[in-house]
């Protein structure tokens, strides 16, 4: 798989260059907006790291440029941004972005981010099947299995809201989510009432994955912002 890394900063460039690259993955740099869109037509990436804050051109017009293009491959595009720049705009339906990263991030991170993207077959088509170390999801017969310590895999019992809740995180592993962005996916239009409701359903869910709820370990709380999935 071949990457482009789109980053002004050359430290941090070489960072997940070499990050990547012991990965296994293809990648190549660009320092600016004007490189991006040209290393873009050379290298036709399957996945674009995507700085925001970019010399020449600005991550969201690389972006908008890109995804109004006809070309064999149309990349993920994995946008970072930094603390406080509004993300919402990063992530609008404006941009194409697929997903977003917070800097400062760690590399483990950053691999988690790029194989989730990745790991979908094809592009405009939902993935029907999410697996991690001790789950698996498969969306189109509707059966959750967890992995136990034993080897066991054993049928997990989920309300329909728990499975898509599940759903969403494994989709994203290490994204924070907060209780209007996971209230957006488990409701949409439909969902009136107090936002908490998010934890209540969050805290029937751990009851029923978790070796003990009370100190999650797959489900963490970011405090004060949301909830993640690792595992």
């Amino acid at each position: 798989m071949t990457i482009l890394v789109v980053e002004d900063d050359p430290e941090i460039g070489q960072l997940l260059q070499t990050t990547l690259n012991r990965e296994g993955f293809n990648c190549h740099l660009a320092q600016d907006g004007l490189q991006a869109l040209n290393a873009f037509w050379d290298y036709q990436p399957d996945l674009i790291i995507l700085d925001l804050m970019l010399p020449k051109l600005d991550g969201l017009e690389v972006c908008t440029r890109i995804r109004q293009q006809t070309t064999p491959k149309d990349p993920y595009i994995l946008m970072l941004t930094a603390k406080g720049e509004e993300i919402d705009r990063v992530i609008g339906l404006s941009t194409g972005a697929d997903d977003y990263l917070v800097k400062p991030f760690s590399p483990r991170e950053l691999v988690a981010r790029v194989r989730a993207l990745l790991r979908r077959s094809l592009r405009g088509e939902p993935q029907r099947t999410y697996t991690t170390q001790h789950f698996t999801l498969d969306l189109d017969r509707h059966i959750a299995l967890q992995t136990k310590d034993t080897g066991e895999r054993e049928p997990l019992d989920l309300t329909p809201i728990e499975f898509k809740l599940l759903s969403t995180f494994m989709s994203y592993p290490g994204r924070v989510w907060n209780r209007p962005q996971l209230i957006d996916k488990l409701w949409g239009d439909d969902f009136f009432g107090d936002e908490r409701v998010v934890d209540t359903h969050v805290g029937r869910l751990r009851k029923k994955i978790e070796p003990d709820p009370s100190h999650p370990t797959f489900i963490k709380t970011e405090t004060g912002v949301g909830y993640k999935f690792e595992d």
